[in-house]
């Protein structure tokens, strides 16, 4: 890139900052970079740093400051979104129905600033339904969902990011969330804390106990932005399997809400009006491609002996609806009933 690009490059960083909607200093900090950059560059000096500040600047921008979306505050709403993402579990369903209330509560009341109820942390084994609850309030509340996987996590900074001054250098999941969801009130969902790699869980705990905490996380720095951001209305939610590695001062900011295991009768029933009509749809068959007989529903429901979560049904169903589409493609038939004399062959 010659001299002349390279300065048509810093005019498009100072037009991009300028119609940004920034808070003032940061605003400033950022100017006085491309400046420094455009007289370096005047000078002779190398193309490094423009490439470093142009990613910088692409981020700032880009992180939705003041943008929020709007609560959706309506207990019915909320009731009818729970009833039709989840079969049973009417306990659980009460506790977030009453979380939602708090939140109705505090932001119709004097001081809708207010702190909000405490972190929900669901923890149950695999296939309960931790995830789909999560998105449920973020659905019942009209607001953006990002999901962050600890499992496997190696440092505290994949949350906090990197300082700027390597050209690898990224910001940390949490300011990637932010940008992905386009608002400053998502419902992040901090995913499998229970699997944080040994070495480093004191550090994201850290991290944790930041990210959770209302007199901290109103001015969370990352590494790389380098500049507080108030994250007092994200609305966060932990899962986890269990809670043996968790922290006492992280568990000290989270509600735990215990997930029961699932019966065979309620697996049957959200296997038939849930499960099933998903995968139907997805894999891009008709109602009246696929039809199960009653009697063989405890047979794909309990293939290899008692399972806590609805994960392996899941697959079950999947892999009868593909071997399904398979045979209609095949030319074998475009109606098919899985019942006892059959349904070994589709297992």
């Amino acid at each position: 890139m010659d001299e002349s690009n390279s300065l048509s490059e810093v005019e498009k960083l100072k037009s991009l900052l300028q119609s940004a909607d920034l808070p003032a200093n940061l605003h400033d900090k950022a100017a006085e970079q491309i400046e420094r950059i455009y007289l370096t560059l005047k000078h002779g000096g190398n193309l490094a740093q423009l490439d470093i500040t142009a990613k910088y600047i692409d981020w700032i921008v880009n992180i939705p400051w003041n943008k929020k979306t709007d609560d959706i505050l309506d207990i019915a709403h909320a009731k009818q979104v729970l009833e039709l993402n989840h079969f049973g579990l009417e306990k659980i369903k009460q506790r977030v129905i009453e979380f939602i209330s708090v939140l109705i509560l505090q932001k119709k009341g004097a001081n809708p600033e207010l702190r909000r109820a405490p972190n929900i942390f669901f923890v149950g084994l695999a296939g309960t339904g931790k995830t789909t609850f999560a998105k449920s309030v973020a659905e019942a509340l009209g607001r953006k969902f990002i999901r962050i996987p600890f499992g496997g996590l190696s440092s505290a900074l994949d949350l906090r990011g990197q300082s700027k001054t390597s050209p690898e250098a990224e910001p940390g999941m949490i300011i990637r969330a932010l940008r992905r969801a386009g608002a400053i009130n998502p419902v992040i969902l901090l995913d499998e804390l229970d699997r944080i790699t040994p070495e480093s869980r004191a550090a994201i705990m850290g991290v944790l106990i930041e990210l959770l905490d209302p007199g901290q996380n109103n001015n969370f720095t990352d590494y790389f932005i380098d500049y507080p951001i108030d994250l007092s209305n994200v609305l966060f939610i932990a899962t986890a399997n269990n809670t043996n590695n968790i922290s006492t001062a992280v568990m000290d900011r989270l509600e735990v809400i215990q997930m029961p295991s699932y019966t065979d009768e309620e697996k049957i029933a959200i296997a038939k009006n849930y499960v099933f009509p998903r995968y139907i749809k997805e894999v891009g068959l008709l109602p009246e491609n696929i039809k199960i007989d009653d009697s063989v529903w405890m047979k794909i429901t309990r293939p290899l002996g008692f399972d806590s979560g609805i994960r392996s049904l899941e697959r079950t169903i999947e892999g009868i609806a593909r071997k399904v589409a398979y045979k209609i493609v095949k030319g074998e038939g475009t109606s098919f009933v899985i019942n006892d004399s059959n349904v070994r062959e589709y297992l």
